[in-house]
């Protein structure tokens, strides 16, 4: 596995890096990956490529490589198929759209123009040609989910999957509370017990 470089990813890592939007911060990252691998990694990511595909009701090759490496590389997950799913594009818009509007928003202000999703699209499609990938969705118990920041109201990772470029690009996105962040809920709640608790004296 090796990390890629990829130029039509820059300005929206750069935008979605701290997107501050008052209370709340939207925080994304793409990153492109090359899923070729030989050897003892290759043995590996197709046996675990395998425990996915029986799940998802498909077959593999022995030429084949998958994100599953990459996937379980990135998680804690024990069983792999609890966690992952496979996606369509428009089941991705529709989350992006109703998640991402804000971000949405304040990217037209910055930039103009295309819009952040038609700007997505075009740069997932350069890097991995978005019509000839295969998407998955990364779902975890908030428990155990490695990406999960403190504070985060919500969080979704997506992965898009070239299997004949044998190239893997993650977008993972969230929305996190500053309040929880800085500690102000906690401090918060802990002057308001206080409160309570003077409320019910003489003094």
């Amino acid at each position: 596995m090796k990390f890629l470089e990829y130029t039509p990813l820059d300005r929206i890592n750069d935008f979605l890096s701290e997107l501050n939007l008052g209370e709340r911060t939207i925080k994304g990252s793409l990153e492109a990956y090359s899923c070729k691998h030989t050897g003892t990694d290759k043995r590996l990511s197709l046996s675990l490529e395998n425990e996915i595909l029986d799940y998802l009701g498909k077959s593999s090759d022995n030429d084949s490589s998958s994100p599953v490496e990459f996937l379980l590389s990135r998680s804690s997950a024990v069983k792999a198929h609890q966690f992952f799913t496979e996606e369509s594009w428009d089941t991705f818009k529709q989350i992006f759209d109703a998640y991402m509007l804000e971000a949405s928003k304040e990217w037209i202000e910055t930039y103009g123009g295309s819009s952040l999703l038609e700007t997505l699209y075009k740069a997932l499609d350069e890097v991995v040609k978005l019509s000839e990938c295969e998407i998955y969705s990364y779902n975890s118990d908030s428990d155990a989910d490695p990406f999960l920041e403190k504070g985060a109201i919500w969080s979704f990772s997506f992965f898009f999957y070239n299997r004949k470029l044998k190239r893997v690009v993650s977008f993972n996105f969230s929305c996190l509370s500053n309040l929880v962040a800085d500690g102000f809920l906690a401090e918060n709640l802990c002057y308001e017990e206080d409160g309570e608790i003077f409320d019910n004296m003489d003094i």
